[in-house]
This record gives C-alpha cells, structure tokens and sequence, in this order.
C-alpha cells in the first residue's frame, strides 16, 4: 500500500482532498492523543486538590471543581492540538511528511531533536517543569473560587504543562505521529519528569539521547 492508500486507510484524505472537515478530524486526533499523554501526568494536581477539598469540606467550605480545573487544564493542550494539526497539514502539503505523519527528511528530524535536547536543559524548560512537579505556590498565589476560578486555575496550570512540553510533543513528527510505541515513551518521559524523584535530571539525560540521536541521523544522510 502506498503513501496515498495509507492515508486514505487511517480515514484521511491524501493528495489536494483537504478541506476544513479533515482538519477538524486532524485536530481531534491530536486532542485525544494529548489527553491520553497528559492527563497520568496531572497526578500532582490531582493529589493536590483533592487533599486541598478534604480540608476545606472538613471546615465546612465548598471543596474546589476538580473535574472543572481539568477542563481547563485540557483546554489548553486543545489549543497546542490546533496549531499542531495546521502544522501537520502545512508539512504534509509541503511533501514533508511520509505516510505514518514522520518526517521525510533526516535533516529535519535532526534539528528538532537538537532544539528538544537544548529545551530540555534550558531555564525556561526549568522553571515551568518545576511548576509542574509542584504546583502548590502556584495555586497559594493564584486561587479561585467557584468554577470559574477552577478553569482559570486548570488553564493556568496547562499553559505551564504545554510551554513545559511543546517540543517533546512535536517530537512525534520524527517516529511517527501514528508510531503507538513512540507516542508511548514520550508520554512516559513526560509522567517520569513530574512525578518520579530525579525525573528533572532523568529529563536532561533524555535531551542528551535527543541529540545523540540528531547526530546519528545527519551521519546517516552523508
């Protein structure tokens, strides 16, 4: 089966036949992959709130939305969704990716990959991961009540959650958007990085694998 008929199998249209049907069915893919790949991750905040409810219940106060603070938290990575589906659909009309939505060209994957690794041990990457491993003095300085003020805390919360990780998820265009076992260890790294002891330094070694990586591609190409 060629690139066409791949394509064409996995329910999305290939050659000229893209209209805005196919990238809203292009943006739920992505939705539906970065919820299954985020929301382990949360576990911190879901901890969080729900001693954070316990306490305030026991003291006669409403307990916070958690449902509502994951609405939120999702709706950001639903925004990152849609600017990664219209990357897609610009790098597929550009010819610029293969069948299974990876990269057509070494050299391509390789500059990502050495983007990713040098995200992986930059400040900012730093200071939001931290945020992310613990979220408390973000909630201390930035509570809301009602459910309105749970959204605002859960989009807060995501907005950290993507700046933290928007470079390892587009990651998935060098194996393959549709690689399941790649989809399988990023959304790994990211669980490790927020949740395991050290998961911060294990993130920097990942960045040096990174770019090891970007190296043996471009020696590849030669």
């Amino acid at each position: 089966m060629g690139a066409a008929g791949t394509m064409e199998a996995m329910g999305m249209p290939s050659g000229s036949r893209w209209g805005a049907a196919d990238l809203v069915q292009l943006w739920l893919m992505w939705a539906v992959m970065m919820a299954a790949m985020m929301l382990p991750s949360t576990l911190p905040v879901v901890l969080l709130f729900a001693r954070v409810g316990r306490q305030r219940q026991a003291r006669g106060e409403p307990a916070p939305h958690l449902l509502l603070l994951l609405a939120g938290y999702l709706s950001v990575w639903f925004g990152f969704s849609l600017l990664a589906a219209l990357a897609q659909q610009a790098l597929r009309s550009a010819a610029l990716i293969t069948s299974v939505m990876a990269f057509a060209r070494p050299a391509l994957a390789a500059c990502l990959l050495f983007a990713a690794a040098a995200y992986q041990w930059s400040p900012p990457k730093q200071a939001c991961l931290r945020v992310c491993r613990s979220p408390l003095s973000m909630f201390i300085s930035e509570w809301r009540e009602g459910w309105t003020g749970a959204l605002r805390m859960g989009a807060r919360h995501g907005t950290f959650c993507v700046a933290c990780c928007w470079l390892l998820m587009l990651l998935l265009f060098v194996a393959g958007v549709m690689n399941l076992a790649w989809v399988g260890l990023l959304a790994a790294l990211v669980l490790v990085e927020r949740t395991v002891p050290g998961g911060a330094w294990l993130g920097r070694v990942a960045g040096i694998g990174f770019a090891l990586w970007g190296f043996w591609l471009l020696l590849r190409v030669r």
